[in-house]
């Protein structure tokens, strides 16, 4: 749907147009970056890099990120630079090690060939751990991988956390996706349990989504959780009501990827385990409004989403 058409289907509901509210009000998308936090040298991440290991450029942490949405990943005001958590956390990164961050921007599909072909040194960009591409890459954890459940601000709805608690409602989500999947399998357990079945309504775009549930069309929207923290924090309109992991019953966390056997995976680790262990970690997500993704800790290939 066109920026166009979005806007005219919001002022048909007669709402505050949730695309009109401005954004700059509680998140910076200048190009300065002025409140972004920073970090030293970080002597034991840089002695995990193996011996002899040789980046894109030297001196440089070359990345890829594809700018996709804020709060993720997005361009600034000046349409040319990437801003939001992922580059914040790849700037915290670089610092650690004591090298240069050059961000190049990718079309998301196009990271695993570049990666496996050596253009830049890892991934930053919402790219989850699956069974999969953990035979061809390696993994260091640095978010939760979360789908969220989000209501009206004024919803009679508390807490969502396991199936019986969708038993009976009307929510939306994505076609086809893995949070689909989720609410499926669900709702056949709450149907095998004599529970009230869910009803799933489909809308081609997060805007559309999220108007149905400020319209009380559907009482909760589930899908990812970044962009729909994002919005929430921006309008006002949404509230978050729990959280799922994406890779449930196991998981699926957000990881840097870099090239298999590498060994650069060690050093990135370490370097946002100690970003954790010093609190500039969590003050990063804090600044995009996502808290609820903070991981305990960063781990190297842990298990990820299975085969289907």
């Amino acid at each position: 749907m066109s920026f166009r058409s979005k806007a005219g289907a919001l002022a048909a509901f007669g709402l505050i147009a949730l695309t009109t509210v401005h954004a700059a009000d509680k998140f910076d998308f200048s190009p300065e970056q002025k409140g972004r936090l920073h970090t030293s040298k970080d002597a034991e991440a840089v002695a995990a890099i193996p011996p002899g290991f040789k980046f894109v450029k030297e001196g440089v942490l070359t990345i890829a990120i594809a700018p996709f949405a804020a709060p993720i990943s997005t361009y600034a005001t000046d349409a040319k630079t990437v801003v939001g958590f992922d580059p914040d956390f790849a700037h915290l990164i670089a610092e650690a090690l004591g090298l240069k961050l050059e961000l190049q921007p990718v079309a998301w599909p196009d990271w695993p060939l570049g990666l496996a072909s050596g253009k830049y040194d890892a991934v930053i960009s919402n790219v989850g751990v699956t069974e999969q591409r953990k035979e061809k890459f390696d993994f260091s954890t640095y978010r939760l991988g979360l789908h969220g459940f989000y209501v009206r601000t004024d919803s009679a709805i508390k807490s969502i956390k396991e199936p019986k608690d969708v038993a009976g409602l009307k929510l939306t989500t994505g076609a086809g996706t893995n949070q689909e999947r989720i609410l499926l399998e669900w709702d056949r357990q709450n149907v095998a349990a004599g529970l009230k079945p869910i009803a799933i309504q489909y809308y081609d775009d997060d805007v559309t989504r999220w108007l149905a549930v400020t319209t009380k069309r559907v009482d909760a929207n589930f899908n990812p959780n970044a962009p729909q923290a994002y919005e929430a924090a921006k309008n006002g309109q949404l509230r978050l009501v729990g959280t799922v992991n994406a890779g449930w019953p196991l998981k699926s966390d957000v990881a840097v990827a870099t090239r298999k056997g590498s060994g650069l995976a060690t050093a990135l680790s370490t370097a946002a385990n100690n970003l954790i262990r010093s609190g500039t970690y969590g003050k990063a997500l804090a600044r995009w409004s996502l808290a609820e993704e903070a991981l305990p800790k960063s781990e190297i290939n842990p298990p990820g989403l299975p085969k289907f």
